[in-house]
């Protein structure tokens, strides 16, 4: 995710931060190279001219030139200044009560991923406690509406669909199938259109005045940079936008589409995919993703994710067992697959402090980790609860159940073991805990198991 632009302010940041003076020439170089980093990931022209103005005006005054750590307070005016271009904080939707109907209505351009977005914003209300039904509108592209009666179905969100090529009759129909059935969020999936398609503007229009919704979304694609701004700009004159979803933002995309929407729209980003699974869905923190950009990570999403996927009973009884030595690689396993749940390995580097940016996704072993879970699934269940029953014999014939090599099952064996000592040993330091405590906000579940 930006990862150009991560490496390249990364870097600036690494430079200026130990600096004990600084000087209005060294501003301007850094500067410059920031203005480089965002022309390169295509971030709107104006929006990189007010952002390196303010940002050399405010660096190169009196309290920072002169303050006990300038470089660190360079760095926090960039910070700042990035959070600022991103919507200064984050947007919530903004819903009627559970009693009452509320209508989100999604659109954009064909490809952009509106269909899978919509089921994912459903997944997560209704994960929230509210009842929604998607509304099948997209009538244009061929098995649109299959797709999203597989998708609902797949999460339990019902859809309503009809037999029709009128998109404006099945939009009404779906809020009178809603208030009779007592669904209380309305999300209406629309084709993808042209902005400079007149007849689809007016069709869009129609079904905006039917369903009269509380929000009114922008689907976008965040590989398309600076194009994905125009496109908001000509949807918000003739339907007024309430906000913006970005789609792929887990790709290598340059980052203008994210720096530049809300400066030059003024319209908040929502949520951000993540992903192609339906969980790989996040709200949308400029003061994180603005931390993610410049190296210092996003422990908070972390520890969230964690929280998300890690039952608090388990995370204690794992504790437990790593203090008294009885970690098994049956826990191990768990572990893994835990892990794999909470996304990719490089998202969740990309969160950790000094690692955003740093660790290309192809020098990450994956095949490594694969054969790790493969090699403990070729196990018994005797052999997973006590490896040291786990003689020659038993390595040959888990390797040859596993695809891998004997070098390969000695080493996992060797690797489990260094782990389970360094687990008893941290569970028993309760000063390198609380350390570990301070640096994730307090927020880990069972002192520090899932990891």
């Amino acid at each position: 995710m930006l990862e150009k632009i991560t490496n390249t302010i990364t870097d600036v940041v690494r430079t200026v931060s130990g600096k004990a003076t600084i000087s209005e020439k060294n501003i301007d170089e850094y500067v410059e190279k920031i203005k480089i980093a965002l022309l390169d990931a295509d971030v709107n022209l104006r929006v990189v001219r007010r952002f390196v103005n303010s940002t050399i005006e405010e660096a190169k005054g009196e309290k920072v030139l002169r303050s006990v750590n300038p470089g660190q307070q360079f760095v926090k005016i960039v910070h700042d200044k990035i959070v600022a271009l991103l919507g200064d904080e984050k947007q919530d939707l903004k819903l009627k009560g559970p009693d009452t109907q509320s209508v989100i209505l999604f659109l954009g351009l064909q490809g952009a991923g509106k269909t899978t977005t919509a089921v994912k914003l459903a997944a997560r209300l209704k994960k929230e406690g509210r009842k929604p039904l998607l509304a099948a509108c997209d009538l244009v592209r061929p098995a649109a509406v299959e797709q999203l009666s597989v998708l609902g179905e797949k999460t339990g969100i019902q859809v309503y669909k009809e037999d029709t090529k009128d998109a404006v009759k099945v939009a009404k129909n779906a809020l009178a199938y809603a208030k009779k059935n007592s669904f209380d969020t309305l999300i209406v999936d629309t084709a993808g259109r042209l902005q400079i398609d007149d007849s689809m503007m007016q069709e869009i229009e129609a079904i905006k005045k039917t369903v009269s919704p509380d929000e009114v979304l922008l689907v976008a694609d965040s590989m398309t940079g600076q194009s994905a701004v125009d496109v908001a700009k000509t949807f918000d004159e003739r339907l007024n936008l309430t906000g913006v979803i970005l789609t792929k933002f887990d790709s290598d995309a340059r980052g203008g589409a994210a720096l530049s929407l809300k400066s030059v729209t003024g319209k908040p980003i929502l949520f951000a995919g993540t992903g192609e699974k339906i969980e790989d869905f996040e709200p949308f923190y400029p003061d994180r993703i603005a931390s993610r950009i410049l190296g210092m990570g996003d422990i908070v999403s972390l520890v969230e994710k964690a929280q998300e996927t890690m039952d608090m009973e388990e995370a204690a009884k794992l504790e437990r067992k790593m203090a008294t030595e009885t970690f098994t690689l049956e826990d191990m396993l768990e572990q893994m697959q835990q892990m794999k749940k909470m996304g990719s390995m490089q998202q969740i580097l990309d969160m950790m402090p000094g690692l955003a940016g740093q660790i290309d996704e192809s020098m990450l072993d994956k095949a490594d980790l694969k054969h790790q879970e493969a090699i403990i699934q070729s196990m018994t269940k005797k052999e997973r609860a006590n490896h040291l029953i786990i003689g020659p014999s038993r390595r040959k014939r888990i390797a040859k159940g596993s695809g891998t090599s004997v070098a390969e099952v000695n080493r996992l064996i060797k690797q489990f073991e260094k782990t389970r000592l360094a687990m008893k040993k941290m569970t028993k330091n309760k000063g390198m805990q609380q350390k570990l405590m301070k640096q994730f906000g307090g927020n880990l579940p069972g002192g520090f198991p899932g990891f």
